[in-house]
Parts: structure tokens; sequence; C-alpha cells
């Protein structure tokens, strides 16, 4: 019993340095938002403190329910495609191919290019004018790029959804891949050997063991798209915008007292996100006990 406090004893304090920066770094920034969305702000002679109403003004408004819904739309879509695209790609680099050892390489590559440099590439290949659109024009497939369906600027958004897929594909395939390389091919050729079909036995041996992997990628791919701010600043439709752009345009603005809107729009997104991976992991922890391994 005195060892096994002592061994728990010695990870918490090899844990405490980074603990202790992850504390004060985000939980002093959160809770230095918090109180500025509700009054705090002398340096702009603003001190309400506590002040409900920039919460009031924006959750009563229509608009931040749009914005609201539109931000969960591109990270859940683009979140859904880059895990059925990253899986889909590391189920293929089981598999022989020609030219696997190159591909190995190339598909990482997204993960070293920024994702304003992925924005740039979308306006030269997507936009209408642009290559994907001259092609087809040169082949005859339309008459003019400027009948090239609009991708880009639209509340559908495409190209946004297409930045974040092309983008983050590569970090669901690697980290399924890497669950893999570690499970081996035994068990999935046992299934075909005793009569299982290649869909029996990805739903029923190989989805089990790398879906843990496939949660905590969605997971953090999911966090990342919902508080993302250039793409769709630079490729969505306009209004409404999603919260991320709401919110630089109140700390934009003139009148420095929207800044604690701005910030109210933040700490909203906060709270909307930490529900939303919440509720997401709440029911894949539901998922295993129910399946026996929780």
């Amino acid at each position: 019993m005195t060892d096994h406090r002592g061994s728990s004893f010695w990870v918490w304090a090899q844990l405490a340095p980074a603990l202790l920066v992850l504390v004060v770094l985000f939980g002093g920034a959160l809770g230095l938002g918090v109180a500025q969305a509700l009054g705090f702000a002398p340096w702009f002679g603003v001190n309400t403190f506590p002040d409900t109403r920039h919460f009031a003004a924006l959750w009563s408004d229509a608009a931040f329910w749009q914005s609201l819904g539109l931000t969960l739309y591109y990270a859940v879509v683009s979140t859904a495609l880059s895990l059925v695209f990253g899986v889909a790609l590391a189920l293929a680099l089981q598999r022989a191919f020609p030219g696997k050892g190159l591909y190995k390489y190339i598909y990482k590559l997204p993960l070293m290019i920024p994702y304003t440099v992925g924005i740039a590439l979308a306006v030269l290949m997507l936009g209408n004018g642009g290559m994907v659109s001259r092609g087809l024009a040169f082949v005859g497939l339309i008459n003019d790029p400027g009948q090239f369906p609009q991708i880009l600027k639209t509340h559908a958004g495409w190209g946004i959804i297409a930045v974040y897929v092309w983008k983050q594909t590569p970090f669901v395939t690697l980290t399924v891949y890497a669950v893999l390389l570690g499970l081996g091919r035994e068990t999935a050729e046992a299934a075909a050997v005793l009569g299982a079909r290649r869909r029996q036995i990805f739903c029923y041996v190989i989805l089990p063991q790398i879906l843990p992997a496939i949660v905590s990628s969605s997971l953090i791919i999911l966090a990342f798209n919902i508080g993302a701010f250039e793409a769709p600043f630079i490729l969505g439709g306009g209004y409404p915008e999603t919260l991320p752009v709401v919110a630089w345009r109140y700390f934009n603005d003139a009148d420095y007292s929207l800044q604690l809107r701005g910030m109210a729009v933040v700490v909203s997104i906060a709270v909307m996100s930490g529900v939303v991976l919440f509720g997401y992991l709440v029911a894949y922890r539901r998922y295993e006990r129910r399946m026996g391994r929780g």
C-alpha cells in the first residue's frame, strides 16, 4: 500500500510542472476572459463586474445561434470526412502496392504545411478562374471558367471543408495506422479463414481495435475546427459568420467596450465546444461499457 502511494506521489510530482503551466496559462486566461465578459475591464474604463448583459444581449440575438449552427456544421462535417478518408487511407497502407514507400512520406506533407498555405491553395485551385476551372474549360467540359460552380465564399463552405479535410486527413491516417501496425494482420486473417467477409472483418474485428485512435484524433480536430478562424474568415460566405469570426469583428471594432461582447463570444465558444466534446466523450465511454470494455 505504501509503495502504491509512493508511486502515485512520484507520478503526480513528475506531472506537476506541466499541470502548473496548463493551469496558470489556460486556466488564468479562461478566468480573465470570463471576468472581462462579465464587465471587468478597467483598462477600457469599464468595471461593472458582475454584469451578465453582454451574454444576455449575445444569446438573445438570433444571429448568434445561426453563427453557432454554421460553426458546428463546418466542424462536424470536416471531422467526419477526415475520419472516413483517414481510416480508409490507413487501411490501404496495410496493403502492398507499387510506390508505397514513397506514398508513406507524401501523404504526410499537409501536416507540415500551415493552414494559411492550404487556404491559398484552395483559392488558386477551386476559385472561379482557378486552375481547376481553367483546366475544365481547356478540355471543353465547360465553355468558360466563370461557369465553374461557386465553391468558395458560400455558406455551404465546401472550400473551408476542403482545407480542413486536406490538412486533417493525414493526421487521422497517421494515428490510426500506428495502431494498425501494432495490431498486425493476424486477427483479420484468422477471421477471413473462418469465413468472415471484408465488411464483417472491418466492423467486428478491426474497428473495435482502432476505435480509441479514431475517437482521440476526432476529439482533437473537432476542437480545432470549432475554434478555427482563418479559413472561415477568408473562404466564408459572409453573414452569418462563424463564431470565431464574429469574435474577431467585435475585437476589431473602434468601440473598445464591444471587446467585452467579443470576450463573451469567446467564452461561449469555449463553453459550447466543451459541452459538445464532453457529450461525445460520454457517448463513447457508454459504448465502451456496453461492449464490456469500460
